[in-house]
């Protein structure tokens, strides 16, 4: 059964896709997204979780004129991962298809929507995933070849995560390379990110952050703060407290840190 992500950022258009969905005995779960920003940090986090985890995705019901980021854009950024999810577009523009289907997409759906079409694009999702199932059996009842190719590691999204991170301003999505963000300051639910250049705000929270970016060298040095160690500046102690500059900004340090963030920038000054 099929874990669905519709995107659509018309919220009845939305609303009436997802009921015809969940309407499907063959979707096990319909999720929306009203924007790009959303869907694809929604899809982020169904990679990292693999292919059983409780965020997957199986199939992504993807609008094409969207505010920001267009479907066709958001398709591309997914065929960069090792296993992305397949691409049902779901649109009132005809024009589109050719460049749909160079994307590799399962089918293309034209609006208004009916049940029967869009049933159909849900046959051909189960098809089409049904048949990756069924290639790696079919390959191993076959026998081994005669000579076997050496093999390339398979890359896993852990080991290539995005290099960059989308964010949202007045209606445009921009891509902040994930190498210029300094430090990142707790808002609530939100992280706000600090750049040279300025600061975005994100909805996603530091203590995830921190664990996506660990092995990019972000370090957490207070409850608000997580920061790039290779942009720490100085390291002060003074009358007990410990800070860092990160460029013109001055942030505390947690005493339970603090000794760790020691640590860190004594192995990198002598590494």
């Amino acid at each position: 059964m099929l874990r669905v992500l519709a995107v659509d950022d018309e919220k009845p258009l939305l609303e009436e896709l997802l009921y015809l969905l969940r309407s499907d005995p063959r979707v096990r779960s319909a999720e929306g997204a009203s924007d790009a920003t959303e869907a694809l940090r929604r899809v982020t986090r169904a990679l990292e979780s693999g292919p059983d985890g409780a965020d997957a995705i199986d199939v992504v019901f993807l609008d094409i004129h969207m505010a920001g980021l267009t479907g066709l854009d958001i398709a591309r950024l997914l065929a960069g991962f090792a296993r992305p999810p397949l691409i049902v577009f779901v649109t009132a523009h005809e024009g589109f298809a050719v460049q749909a289907f160079d994307l590799k997409a399962v089918d293309y759906v034209l609006k208004p929507v009916r049940p029967e079409r869009l049933a159909e694009a849900v046959r051909r999702a189960c098809a089409q995933l049904d048949r990756a199932e069924e290639a790696p059996v079919a390959a191993g009842a076959a026998g081994p070849p005669a000579a076997v190719a050496p093999r390339r590691p398979e890359v896993t999204v852990a080991d290539r995560a995005p290099e960059q991170i989308a964010v949202e301003l007045g209606g445009v999505t921009r891509f902040v390379a994930i190498a210029d963000i300094a430090y990142v300051e707790a808002q609530g639910d939100y992280a706000r990110l600090h750049t040279d250049e300025g600061s975005h705000l994100v909805r996603i929270p530091v203590s995830t952050l921190e664990e996506r970016w660990a092995a990019r060298g972000f370090v957490r040095i207070h409850r608000r703060h997580l920061v790039a160690l290779s942009r720490i500046d100085e390291l002060r102690l003074d009358a007990g407290t410990t800070s860092v500059r990160v460029g013109s900004a001055e942030l505390q340090v947690s005493r339970r840190h603090a000794r760790e963030l020691r640590d860190l920038l004594m192995r990198q000054a002598t590494g």
